[in-house]
Parts: C-alpha cells; sequence; structure tokens
C-alpha cells in the first residue's frame, strides 16, 4: 500500500494550505479593525486590539442618513428574496421546457438566453429607468424585485438546463405511464432532483442582488428604501476616518450570506457540476 504523503502531494497540501491563510487575511483584517478603538486604527490596523469593542456594531447599527442598518438589512432581505423566488420558480419551469425540447426554437432561446449573460445591461439602464419609472417601479421593494428577476433569469435558465440534461426521463416516463400530467411531472418528480442546481442559483444569484450597488443606487436613489450596499456607501461617506464602524457594518452585512454558504456548500458544489456537465 502506498504512502499517502509522497513529497509530491505533501507540497501540494502546504500550497493549498497557504493559498488558504492568504484568503483569510482580508477576513482577519476586517474582523480586527471592527473591533478596534478608533485611535488603533491607524497607529497599528493589522495587530491585535488592546481593547475590543464591541460598541463599534452597537454604533454602526443606528445607521447613518436617517436609515438604520436593520431597515436597510431587511429592504436587502426583501428584495434578494423576492427575486431569488421568482428566478427559482420561472427558471426552472423555463429551463426544464427548453432542456427537454428538440425544436428548433427551444435552442433558439436557449442561445438568447446564453447571450443575455453576455452583454452588460448597463448599456440600457437609461432607457430602462425611465420605463420602470413610468410603471411605477422606482424606488420600491416590487421594482427591484422585477429588475432583478429579469436581469439574473439568463443564469438561472443556464445552470437549471445544463443541470436537466443530466437526468435521465425514466423518472418522467414512469409518472407520466401512472397518468401524472406535465405540470405534475415536473414539481412532484423532475423538481425535487434539482435541488443542488436550485442551491447553486439561490446562492449565486442571492451573492450579486445582495451585494450588488450599482442598480440599487440608481433605482432606490431618493426613496425610503435603501439596501445594505447604499448603507454601507452612506457610512464611507459620514465615517471618512472611523474605518471600525465602517468595517463592523460590512461585516454585518456578509453575515448573513456567508452563513447561508456555509449551509449549502454541498449543494452549490453539484449543481453547478451538473451544470458544466450538462
Amino acid at each position: 500500500m502506498s504512502n499517502r504523503y509522497t513529497p509530491a502531494r505533501l507540497g501540494i497540501e502546504i500550497v493549498a494550505m497557504l493559498v488558504a491563510l492568504a484568503w483569510c487575511i482580508p477576513f482577519y483584517y476586517l474582523l480586527i479593525v471592527a473591533v478596534k478603538p478608533n485611535t488603533e486604527v491607524f497607529t497599528d490596523p493589522m495587530g491585535w486590539p488592546s481593547e475590543i469593542v464591541l460598541g463599534n456594531f452597537a454604533e454602526a447599527w443606528a445607521g447613518t442618513m436617517g436609515v438604520s442598518i436593520g431597515q436597510a438589512l431587511l429592504n436587502s432581505a426583501i428584495i434578494t428574496l423576492g427575486s431569488v423566488f421568482v428566478l427559482i420558480a420561472v427558471g426552472a419551469v423555463t429551463a426544464y421546457v427548453v432542456a427537454r425540447s428538440r425544436a428548433l426554437v427551444s435552442l433558439a432561446m436557449f442561445s438568447f438566453f446564453v447571450v443575455g449573460l453576455i452583454l452588460p445591461h448597463q448599456l440600457a439602464v437609461v432607457p430602462l429607468f425611465a420605463a420602470m419609472r413610468s410603471l411605477g417601479l422606482v424606488g420600491n421593494h416590487l421594482g427591484m424585485i422585477v429588475l432583478y428577476s429579469g436581469l439574473m433569469m439568463p443564469m438561472a435558465i443556464f445552470l437549471y438546463a445544463g443541470f436537466v440534461r443530466t437526468i435521465p426521463k425514466d423518472y418522467e416516463e414512469a409518472a407520466e405511464v401512472d397518468g401524472a400530467g406535465r405540470g405534475r411531472i415536473f414539481w412532484k418528480v423532475v423538481f425535487p432532483l434539482l435541488r443542488p442546481v436550485t442551491a447553486t442559483v439561490a446562492i449565486m444569484t442571492g451573492m450579486i442582488i445582495w451585494n450588488d450597488f450599482f442598480n440599487q443606487v440608481i433605482f432606490l436613489s431618493g426613496s425610503d428604501v435603501q439596501t445594505l450596499p447604499v448603507a454601507i456607501y452612506g457610512f464611507v461617506g459620514e465615517f471618512t476616518a472611523r474605518w471600525n464602524m465602517v468595517f463592523a457594518v460590512v461585516l454585518v452585512a456578509i453575515a448573513p450570506v456567508l452563513g447561508f454558504y456555509l449551509f449549502a456548500q454541498k449543494q452549490l458544489i453539484e449543481g453547478f457540476t451538473g451544470g458544466i456537465k450538462g
């Protein structure tokens, strides 16, 4: 039986650990600065704080510019969860139809969605803003959910379609023999099998929506609906020299996404791999 830890394997593991440590440096810096006193932020930014100041989080939670972090967190959660729900419900059905159909129109639709992944939507932000304003979809949760559902739909369909193609049709044929309709076959048979790629879609699109600043600062400007990225931007403007406050609110912003990723990382990897193979 060969020794597992050959020199080559040991070297690879050492390099992997060094890379992992390098990736942890920004998080270490973010954490220690968030709990530092004001006097140590610039005098000893990388060192361990002489006093852990948890009051930075309480002060940061109060917010700035009339918007509390709690309200911004709630707004971000509503927009992100609403958009992800629409992406999963509509994207899964659309991808199933496109992947299972052999008609040329289905191939053309899939190509259309792939093009949507490539083209930057920023090119059409001005007419898009004008159209949404005329429909009353600027400055509210519904408008942002509609916007993100449209922008992220090509990615959702691309991932779902690739995964659906890896699922054998035997399950669907057996359900059809038992008299199940096409809709019931999808929701009762196919959709439960899409759990890995559903987690992938939820995490990837959710992270993009949660962290997006460009669209939120444009389509929510001047309204009471402010999200975390916009609130953090306000912190940078007001507390220019107090990076402990800025980093504290950044930690609050990344905590939900990081927690969800750690919870569903296995499904994320399985779904992404299945989509690539398809």
